[in-house]
């Protein structure tokens, strides 16, 4: 929801650990970090309760990864649009952006519907109540002290046993590179800065950096000003993938006003992370910062 009223806002203004990088950076190029570097999921429970759900919807953002963790990976009938891992590849998206079609929903005969508070629209979650259908609201996770209430929460509604979940373990706490995190859509014309609370700033933090949008006290997401940016000039850049090709690949980003003039625009110094698992805050989080640490490493 966050990500969203800050779209309309710039729209109206205009685990285990992963894979070491699986890319050597070329000279002037992104480091590229995507779903297969960050090596293969590690079970997170060991069997089920005997009245647990056998057909899944699940609707809430990036939960589908937790449950394929969790072992429900075939009790999935549906999805939306951001649980794209490959191993759903075959499961029914019952979405557009965070709009659910109840019908579409019902047509699958689900004995359980995973929700966030981003799913909507409220019309189509009564409908789908009014049927009887089970739907559990799990909560958000913007950190990763987030991870594992959210975990529980969806382990318990799908009735998961044994349910272990990894420690992620944080880089230090000051000195590293400054990273703004960059919301890009530019065939949209939407671009925005990360700040408190955007998701991003934890998995900076984790991973050893500083986020410039965080520690200027900006919120979650602020539309992007060549000033603001001038002003922190980051070190690094972090953008999703699809974001980064929206504008041009690299050498639109870096020209972007204010962004040309930071340092990690002169460095081109630029991390680019598959938009499925930057804030999915789910299994391959741990393996993510392990990633990130690695490129900032890279990058410093």
């Amino acid at each position: 929801m966050r990500i969203l009223l800050a779209l309309l806002a710039a729209t109206a203004l205009t685990t285990a650990c992963g894979s070491e990088i699986a890319q050597t950076r070329s000279a002037g190029d992104p480091i590229v970090i995507t779903t297969a570097d960050l090596g293969e999921l590690e079970p997170w429970a060991d069997g089920f309760a005997d009245d647990s759900p056998t057909r899944i919807v699940s609707l809430a953002s990036g939960v589908g990864e937790t449950l394929i963790a969790l072992g429900a990976q075939e009790r999935i009938v549906g999805r939306d649009e951001t649980s794209d891992a490959p191993a759903l590849s075959d499961v029914p998206i019952v979405t557009k952006a965070h709009s659910l079609s109840a019908e579409r929903v019902l047509a699958l005969n689900p004995d359980l519907v995973i929700v966030d508070e981003n799913v909507g629209p409220p019309e189509a979650l009564d409908q789908l109540r009014a049927t009887g259908v089970r739907i559990i609201d799990v909560p958000p996770a913007w950190t990763l002290n987030d991870i594992e209430p959210r975990t529980r929460a969806i382990a318990d509604a799908i009735g998961a046993t044994g349910v272990q979940i990894p420690t992620i373990e944080a880089g230090p706490a000051s000195g590293g590179p400054r990273v703004a995190f960059l919301y890009l859509r530019g065939t949209s014309a939407i671009y925005l800065l990360g700040g408190q609370q955007s998701g991003a700033d934890a998995l900076i933090a984790a991973a050893g950096g500083i986020d410039v949008g965080a520690e200027a006290g900006h919120p979650a997401f602020l539309p992007l000003t060549a000033e603001a940016l001038v002003a922190a000039n980051p070190d690094v850049l972090l953008v999703m993938s699809k974001g980064l090709e929206s504008v041009g690949g690299i050498d639109g980003l870096v020209a972007l006003p204010g962004v040309a003039q930071t340092t990690a625009a002169r460095e081109r110094a630029v991390i680019a992370v598959d938009d499925g698992i930057l804030l999915s805050f789910g299994p391959r989080t741990g393996a993510l910062v392990t990633q990130l640490r690695s490129a900032l490493d890279q990058l410093s």
